[in-house]
């Protein structure tokens, strides 16, 4: 097979894989494999690969998957092998203690459920404890209301599994304790070096001048940061090996000065820990066993070892997983609060955007993000999806958790009152849900009835349509006459069946979509049964939330 027909192939592949999309980069690998002399041309390699993908990703899935079973059909077998359903068994999980760390710029959002549904469900199947560390020892990006909304949406995500809460901020005094002794112990030095002289050195794998100070300067130093250097003059760095093959693990930076105020602490501290130092430190204090991470913190891992081994603590079992990019689909905390600020969008809520606060607000279940999660697995490949499949995909998970206990109603979007000659005067009780709650729906009905202009705007002359579960009638002249109860001969004869109202006695109500629009019309009286928070489905349109109960009845779109 010639390098066109092999990367063709394992583009189909990826595409089958992941959603009807490939990625370029996904499959590199096993062409240079197969074909390990274009590592000498990568421009033109490049080029014919993207080309190809191209070709690829403009196929339907349907066709991707007819021409990957004609031309590779191992590699199907070779997926569907590597397909495991579940979480996977964790190393030495006796006692199995995690956590998940968020930094307080927003609330969570659908980036951060799959991270927090892993280690959320791995505590659950190990009887295990979960906590979550707000991490904020960067005072420059805090939105200060945060903090609430984390520990909320991480309750609600997780169905109440997380333990406790701690906030990195509340605990300087533990950085700086282990700080100081790492300084004695020699494992550490304060570098006034500008940040271009350390560089310098450590890409000549050099040490700076401050390096081997004697212990005395460096303690001096120490206290200095907490009194006369000012910011980006004195920071504080780890000894590590200067050979290391990686620059930036050379002597990393763990302490510096920050003098903007802090939301929380307001001006108490002018000297913070970075990341890895507050990382390591809660790691140990708090007995992390284990970790669920992004693939790109390894390099980290790599850092905190340093402080783990000086210190002679147990290091963490460490898991990585890829990152799901979201091609269409803003994240950005930092972003949508400026848009929130500008009125942009109403809040942290607002419909249009995809925080936990405003699906939830939707109808959607934590369940439906959790299963997504175990779908996608403990993974180091990246995904990279739309916001159409990925919404297809947690639609058909939360489709699962709350088709069984939505009630169903009827909802009329743009009515319209007609009658329908000659339908017989009837009391009629349909059920609330055709599985689990038989009747509860009461109607009294005559000739008149409200239907949607569209359902009458598709009716035939001389056909035999149907109120669902009620009747038959045609339409005559711009007329209609009842025909017929049996739904018999709506099967031997009839075309369309659409919902319908009574005249008289229904509800206002309002939806609100995924865009911000609204959605008007009339729902049936039985809606007063349902109470806020509940998801109900109206028949033949969606699945919905109702958010308020007044004159009008206001629900939040879910989906299909």
């Amino acid at each position: 097979m010639d390098i066109n027909s092999s990367t063709r192939k394992y583009a189909l592949h990826n595409a089958v894989k992941f959603g009807g999309k490939a990625s370029s980069k996904a499959i590199v690998g096993r062409i240079l494999a197969e074909f390990p002399e274009w590592r000498n041309k990568p421009k033109e390699l490049s080029e014919k690969i993207e080309q190809i993908v191209s070709e690829v990703n403009a196929l339907s899935p349907e066709s991707q998957l007819r021409e990957l079973q004609s031309v590779a059909p191992e590699l199907l077998h070779e997926q569907k092998k590597e397909k495991k359903t579940g979480l996977p068994d964790l190393d030495d999980a006796k006692k199995v203690v995690m956590r998940f760390a968020p930094s307080p710029s927003g609330p969570l959002h659908i980036g951060h459920a799959y991270v927090l549904s892993l280690n959320s469900e791995f505590c659950r199947k190990y009887n295990g404890t979960l906590y979550i560390r707000i991490e904020d020892t960067n005072p420059e990006n805090i939105n200060p209301e945060s903090y609430k909304l984390i520990e909320e949406d991480a309750q609600w995500l997780t169905k109440n599994n997380v333990a406790k809460v701690f906030i990195q901020s509340d605990r300087i005094e533990e950085y700086y304790k282990c700080a100081e002794k790492l300084i004695g112990m020699g494992a550490a030095y304060i570098c006034t070096c500008t940040p271009d002289d350390f560089r310098s050195a450590a890409v000549k794998k050099k040490a700076c001048p401050c390096r081997e100070l004697p212990l005395k300067e460096q303690k001096h130093r120490y206290r200095r940061m907490f009194s006369d250097y000012g910011e980006g003059e004195a920071v504080m760095r780890v000894k590590t090996s200067l050979d290391d093959p990686n620059p930036a693990m050379r002597d990393w930076p763990a302490m510096r000065i920050n003098l903007h105020e802090h939301p929380r602490q307001k001006s108490k501290y002018r000297v913070w820990p970075l990341m890895n130092l507050a990382v390591a430190v809660d790691d140990h204090d708090f007995g992390i066993t284990h970790t669920i991470r992004a693939k790109d913190h390894m390099d980290n891992e790599k850092k905190q070892r340093f402080a783990f081994e000086y210190l002679k603590w147990k290091m963490p079992h460490h898991l990585y997983v890829g990152r799901i990019n979201f091609k269409d689909i803003k994240i950005s905390a930092s972003e949508t609060r400026r848009a929130i600020e500008l009125g942009k969008y109403d809040g942290w809520d607002d419909i249009r955007i995809p925080f936990l606060r405003a699906l939830k607000r939707r109808g959607y279940s934590p369940d439906a993000f959790i299963k997504y999660a175990i779908d996608v697995g403990v993974t180091q490949n990246d995904k990279y999806v739309t916001g159409e499949e990925f919404f297809k995909n947690l639609n058909a998970f939360n489709r699962d958790v709350i088709d069984p206990i939505s009630k169903r109603f009827f909802f009329i979007h743009d009515p319209a009152e007609v009658a329908i000659k000659g339908a017989p005067k009837s009391s009629v009780e349909l059920d609330l849900h055709p599985d689990s709650i038989k009747g509860g729906r009461k109607f009294s009905v005559g000739e008149k009835f409200i239907l949607s202009k569209k359902d009458l705007s598709e009716l035939k002359e001389g056909e035999i349509a149907r109120l669902m579960d009620l009747l038959n009638f045609r339409k005559s002249k711009n007329e209609f006459t009842f025909d017929s109860r049996e739904y018999e001969k709506y099967k031997k004869e009839g075309k369309k069946i659409i919902h319908w109202l009574p005249a008289d006695g229904n509800i206002k109500v309002q939806v609100k979509m995924p865009d911000g629009s609204i959605i008007s019309g009339l729902g049936e009286s039985s809606l007063k049964l349902a109470e806020v928070d509940d998801t109900v489905q109206f028949e033949r349109f969606g699945f919905c939330r109702l958010d308020s109960k007044n004159e009008v009845y206001t629900f939040w779109f879910a989906h299909k």
